[in-house]
């Protein structure tokens, strides 16, 4: 299929409803373009959205299918709220070539899972409540959670993983009822867990 390119850029977009929906398109948020208390409605995958440094300032984002495995490690976002699922995203920049960033964001009402957040300040963000869950500063904090008796193999294979992931990650939220099945295990069982430690959000 022939893809159309939809280019946003070099300018401040204010107030306005940007729906990047359409199936034949490419759509590049780019340099120096500012979208200020906008909504921004996605409906496509993540391999046909680009953004690169630019500034989403109290906007609305609004994914409307889910957005699997998108990096916004380029994007500079500023007290925007989410909705829809958003699996296996990462928020914020975790080297020094990630020009991205993240502060006073809400995600209550979105649904993740398997979501990073790197190189931020977490106390500024607003999680999902259960059935989904975030634990806070996990890298730092691995040996501590894998002491504990998780159910399944998440002890094995999500908290060692741990050891391996970049530093700056601060955050990392998952849906419980998700989790669980990759794991051979139950939301309830998790959730027992949970009730157990400091340092989570759900």
């Amino acid at each position: 299929m022939w893809l159309n390119n939809v280019i946003y850029e070099e300018r401040v977009i204010e107030n306005e409803r940007l729906e990047l929906t359409a199936r034949d398109a490419l759509y590049f948020l780019g340099h120096n373009l500012t979208l200020r208390r906008c909504v921004l409605v996605l409906r496509v995958p993540a391999e046909r959205l680009h953004i690169n440094r630019a500034h989403l300032v109290e906007c609305t984002v609004e994914a409307q299918r889910e957005l699997k495995n998108f990096k916004w490690s380029q994007a500079h976002l500023s007290g925007c709220r989410f909705t829809g699922r958003l699996i296996g995203n990462d928020f914020g920049s975790w080297r020094d070539t990630d020009e991205g960033s993240i502060a006073e964001c809400d995600f209550t009402s979105a649904y993740l899972d398997q979501t990073r957040f790197l190189g931020c300040d977490v106390g500024t963000l607003r999680f999902p409540s259960w059935p989904c869950f975030t634990l806070l500063d996990p890298v730092r904090r691995w040996r501590d959670l894998r002491a504990l008796p998780w159910p399944g193999d998440i002890g094995p294979v999500v908290i060692e993983g741990y050891a391996d992931r970049p530093p700056s990650t601060k955050a990392v939220t998952y849906s419980a009822p998700e989790l669980a099945k990759r794991s051979g295990t139950t939301p309830e069982a998790i959730k027992v867990i949970l009730e157990q430690l400091d340092g989570v959000s759900y």
